[in-house]
């Protein structure tokens, strides 16, 4: 193990280096500790702003310590890589926003994944009994405060990681390992000032107050992990965000200071940005998985994105959408007709009401029904 000060100064040299030539963006070192920020988890989790990610709150206790994830841990390795490329196309009426961050057509994930595991081979090999864990944003490790005690960054206002030399157009990801590195110094500074751009531009009004999200209300979560249907009232927020939401880091002054990545999996993809709404209705089960399997879309599944897309047309008031949201009123999937029900009634065409009179008269999902009811009071 790296037992002297002089080993230990070696390894790490080496591993920081190793990083940066298998396409990390950044690298910093953190002890393995209870992190700052747990305590204002556990209050955010108990006050309920975490939403259906229920998955949070029963790992809750994990996020005590990086011990929970690898057992031993001494040094938390944090890595950034930046995912910016182009900037943001023109999107019309039929089209959908998607997330920067999803516009490749590979799952960030598996890019990620794929890096740490050759980062921690090259750990071995010079320290052979080391144990390492990588991690990308699936287990139960408070990443942001790790990269703060890694001197990456301070988290925003928005709640995300901000560097001064990065901006946040960035992912973040952790190697765990029991070796000892050294340490690097925590990022102690805020640097957001009375800056207040990125809680003006959110359009749901997702945060309470700066540092504290309320994923109920954010268009990232309910675009992409809210299963079943979006609320009402925070549709219009949705806007033409099919996929995500980058509204809060648009407007950041320090994405001045970002990178456009090297990464060749991030580079955008034409057809999944902007999406082609109407074309999604034309896609059935097999074909969306053939065409979104290993994208970042696919964690909003073939309901989610199709609920999306529904909503982004009601929300352009569509004429030309109105055959295609008929025909969603017969899907399979209670979640896509209750979207396409609303869609119709924000669009009011003669044809959509009548259509949804016709659904409403077999519809037998109470929650449909709610919305084909809704849906005519509209416009009655």
């Amino acid at each position: 193990m790296t037992d002297s000060p002089a080993e230990r100064r070696r390894i790490t040299g080496l591993l920081k280096q190793a990083a940066i030539d298998l396409g990390f963006s950044r690298v910093g070192i953190a002890p393995a500790v209870e992190p700052l920020g747990y305590e204002r988890f556990r209050r955010w989790l108990d006050d309920g702003l975490h939403g259906t990610m229920r998955y949070l709150d029963e790992r809750r206790e994990a996020y005590a310590h990086p011990r929970h994830v690898l057992d031993g841990v001494r040094s938390v390795v944090m890595l950034t890589l930046d995912y910016r490329t182009a900037e943001p196309p023109t999107v019309e009426p039929g089209q959908g926003r998607v997330s920067r961050y999803a516009w490749g057509t590979r799952d960030y994930h598996d890019t990620i994944r794929d890096r740490l595991h050759r980062l921690a081979d090259r750990l071995r090999s010079w320290v052979p009994d080391a144990l390492t864990r990588g991690i990308v944003d699936t287990a139960p490790l408070l990443e942001r405060d790790f990269a703060r005690l890694a001197g990456l960054g301070w988290q925003g206002k928005n709640t995300l990681l901000i560097s001064k030399s990065a901006g946040s157009w960035f992912f973040l990801a952790a190697l765990l390992t029991d070796v000892s590195l050294e340490i690097d110094r925590p990022h102690e500074s805020d640097h957001c000032g009375t800056c207040t751009a990125c809680l003006d531009a959110c359009p749901t009004e997702a945060f309470p107050q700066p540092g504290v999200l309320d994923a109920r209300r954010c268009v990232s979560y309910l675009t992409i992990e809210l299963r079943g249907a979006i609320p009402r009232e925070l549709r219009p927020g949705i806007g033409d965000r099919v996929f995500g939401c980058d509204d809060c880091q648009e407007v950041c002054p320090w994405q001045s200071k970002s990178s456009v990545s090297s990464a060749e999996e991030f580079r955008p993809d034409p057809s999944l940005h902007p999406l082609e709404l109407l074309t999604l209705f034309t896609i059935d089960d097999a074909e969306f998985r053939r065409r979104f399997r290993r994208t970042p879309l696919w964690r909003a599944h073939r309901d989610g994105l199709l609920r999306n897309a529904a909503i982004v047309l009601g929300n352009a008031r569509l004429i030309g959408a109105v055959p295609t949201l008929i025909g969603a009123l017969d899907e399979s999937s209670s979640t896509i007709r209750g979207a396409a029900a609303w869609a119709l009634g924000e669009i009011g065409a003669a044809e959509g009401l009548a259509a949804l009179r016709r659904r409403l008269a077999i519809e037998t999902d109470e929650q449909v029904r709610d919305e084909l009811h809704a849906a005519l009071r509209t416009k009655a």
